[in-house]
């Protein structure tokens, strides 16, 4: 039985050890990197936190996403990040719901990743695990969010996160059966972090704008804006929105919806 945040107490595990070498629920999944894996836990809930070293690489459509991509996507242009931390996976229901005490979600399940929040909802979410835990979790910005889809500076331009072959690493609207399905049973990226394409859409921090040809450092989105970036594709999404660069128009902040998440940056 999940706990109230009222009854619970927050612990920070930063251990090495505590990572399984492998993935029972999926043995065809590559042993995740230990060494670069953070444990947190809230409760009776641990989640990682996987470190994602600085880099600079070419943001949108590069070379082998042009034939795909929309003008939304245009130009590629370089951007160079600082070191951060992201999710392993998306934020679970047990997670949201030890935190929150409550579970919006539209498809229950302890595993599957949390939905029906908003962006707003998300910063609630945010706010009180930071209380609970002394971090400072935030969302990513959307350059983060591509970086670590891409696989950082172990990238290997692939046109989903992980693969060519958007199966091997994404429920999406071909494969799902219509529905979310447990984090990390699909394979991880070249950083060892699962589902950046498919099974649920993950809010980043930024307003949406169009891209601009000019280098950026740390850039986190336009001043203002209307709405918020979501990225990665869901479970009721075509391939086409599984691609790491792909990216939607924007969506309301206040917007909720069965087929949108997030996933936690540090």
């Amino acid at each position: 039985m999940w706990l109230f945040a009222g009854m619970l107490s927050a612990f920070l595990c930063v251990t090495m050890s505590s990572c399984s070498d492998s993935d029972e629920s999926n043995p065809g999944t590559p042993a995740a990197d230990t060494s670069t894996l953070t444990t947190f836990t809230v409760g009776s809930v641990s989640f990682n936190m996987v470190a994602v070293d600085g880099g600079t690489f070419r943001m949108g459509a590069t070379y082998e996403l042009l034939g795909d991509a929309t003008d939304r996507e245009k130009p590629d242009h370089s951007v160079t990040l600082s070191s951060f931390r992201i999710g392993e996976t998306e934020v679970t229901q047990e997670l949201w719901q030890a935190v929150m005490g409550t579970n919006p979600s539209a498809h229950q399940g302890a595993r599957l990743p949390v939905e029906q929040v908003s962006w707003v909802d998300c910063l609630d979410f945010i706010s009180k695990l930071n209380a609970l835990t002394g971090q400072t979790f935030r969302l990513p910005t959307e350059a983060e969010w591509e970086f670590a889809a891409r696989g950082g500076t172990k990238r290997q331009d692939h046109k989903f996160s992980g693969s060519n072959k958007v199966n091997e690493v994404a429920w999406f609207q071909a494969s799902s059966g219509g529905a979310t399905h447990e984090v990390g049973t699909k394979l991880p990226n070249e950083l060892g972090i699962y589902d950046m394409s498919g099974n649920v859409w993950e809010w980043c921090k930024d307003f949406y704008g169009a891209y601009s040809s000019e280098s950026q450092t740390n850039p986190s989105g336009p001043a203002m804006g209307t709405f918020r970036v979501i990225r990665g594709g869901a479970y009721d999404t075509s391939f086409y929105g599984c691609r790491v660069s792909y990216r939607e128009t924007g969506t309301d902040e206040n917007h909720r919806s069965g087929s949108c998440g997030l996933r936690l940056a540090l």
